[in-house]
């Protein structure tokens, strides 16, 4: 009898293509739930990312409710909402009044933004290191970490503009736990008096905590018994000890044994040749990001194929290329298997990217029936009730830390 396969989610962005405007990213997005929703994905999470001028997701709790409108039965939630944006109680209210209409089925993934001095220490030490050479663990390619090269510059101004702090990374325990607190109707003023955050308190929503290293992120969701989706998209170098960092940190609380989400960039067509076509257009986009120019809209194959990178451009982007799964879904298929087996994944998170909304579609669709989900049957159950049912699935991986 072969091992059932762990749920398959969706991260999306609300990404869009040259010649495309923002409405038709944010568009696409409630169509993809919708349809996810008939494929059998467990849920759907809306990414934040602000200032970046080929994606509209920049307000997840905006664009939060209207999927839930969309769909009766996904998942849905964000990934991440970053702290230091919003307020714990803004985050709180807003996540409970999705969920006060749509019980059962709404999560708030977390994620923590370090200090602009704490990105400078980060590019120095990189700078001043000698790198660690790009390793094949049993199947999983584990790259090399790229050379430090974003805009500093840009990041100050949207600190700036979100009217960030220097010590919001510092606060980011006190202000997950605040948020915690309003749901389960524990908060409380500074003198100690009772406060309740209406409409969260009582509702059911899952709260997750997100990171991309073996940091404070990991050990926090770890030691609040919380689920932890860790990113192989966006750093895969580093997602194996991430994922190790969580699991040694773990503390039975909201779960009783740990979850991991493992988050990776996804491309599926009929052939190996079409998805690789299709895809062309990601290096391009990954390097925008990386050069602090945010994220383009998403090239046409034939302007990527038309404007190759130089190879000193595709040092930059190396790593998210070698760790992207690009191929048919039998291709792919495989890929995930490998992830869901060295990470000891419980939940595999994808994203794809297309300049075409219809061929993403096509690509979340052949993924679905290679990986086996069942149409219609999404799993609205949270992490505490999945980790039961993949109690199996989760006994039998094998984490390389």
């Amino acid at each position: 009898m072969s091992t059932p396969r762990v749920p398959l989610s969706i991260l999306e962005l609300s990404a869009f293509g040259s010649g495309q405007t923002p409405a038709d990213g944010l568009r696409a997005t409630i169509e993809l739930a919708a349809r996810a929703e008939q494929l059998g994905y467990r849920r759907l999470w809306l990414a934040e990312h602000h200032l970046n001028p080929g994606i509209s997701g920049s307000a997840p709790h905006v664009l939060l409710p209207l999927l839930a409108a969309a769909t009766s039965r996904l998942r849905v939630g964000t990934a991440a909402t970053i702290l230091g944006n919003s307020t714990p109680l803004q985050v709180a209210e807003q996540l409970g009044l999705v969920a006060a209409l749509n019980p059962g089925r709404v999560d708030l993934g977390i994620g923590r933004t370090p200090s602009l001095a704490a990105r400078a220490e980060r590019a120095e030490k990189r700078t001043a290191t000698e790198p660690v050479p790009t390793r094949v663990v049993d199947g999983l390619v584990i790259p090399t970490p790229p050379p430090f090269s974003f805009d500093l510059a840009r990041f100050r101004a949207q600190a700036e503009l979100l009217r960030r702090s220097d010590d919001d990374g510092d606060r980011f325990e006190a202000h997950v736990r605040d948020i915690i607190a309003a749901f389960e109707g524990t908060l409380e003023l500074p003198d100690g008096s009772p406060i309740h955050a209406t409409p969260a308190e009582g509702q059911d929503v899952q709260v997750w905590i997100h990171g991309s290293t073996a940091g404070p992120s990991a050990a926090l969701a770890g030691a609040l018994g919380l689920p932890f989706g860790a990113n192989y998209h966006v750093a895969p170098s580093a997602v194996l000890d991430a994922v190790a960092r969580y699991r040694e940190s773990f503390v039975p609380g909201d779960l009783e044994r740990p979850y991991v989400a493992v988050s990776v960039d996804v491309v599926v067509a009929e052939t190996d040749a079409e998805a690789r076509r299709l895809g062309a257009g990601y290096a391009a986009w990954v390097h925008s990001i990386r050069t602090g120019r945010g994220a383009i809209p998403f090239p046409t194959p034939e302007e990527a194929l038309a404007n190759p990178l130089t190879p000193e451009e595709e040092v930059l982007v190396r790593d998210r290329l070698d760790t992207r799964f690009v191929g048919s879904p039998e291709t792919v298929r495989d890929s995930l298997e490998t992830l869901q087996r060295v990470t000891g994944a419980d939940e595999l998170l994808v994203t794809t990217i297309t300049h075409d909304p219809a061929d993403r579609l096509r690509s979340f669709a052949l993924l679905a029936e290679a990986w086996g989900l069942e149409a219609g049957a999404v799993g609205d159950r949270d992490a505490k009730d999945a980790a039961e049912t993949n109690d199996t699935v989760g006994a039998s991986a094998t984490v390389h830390a």
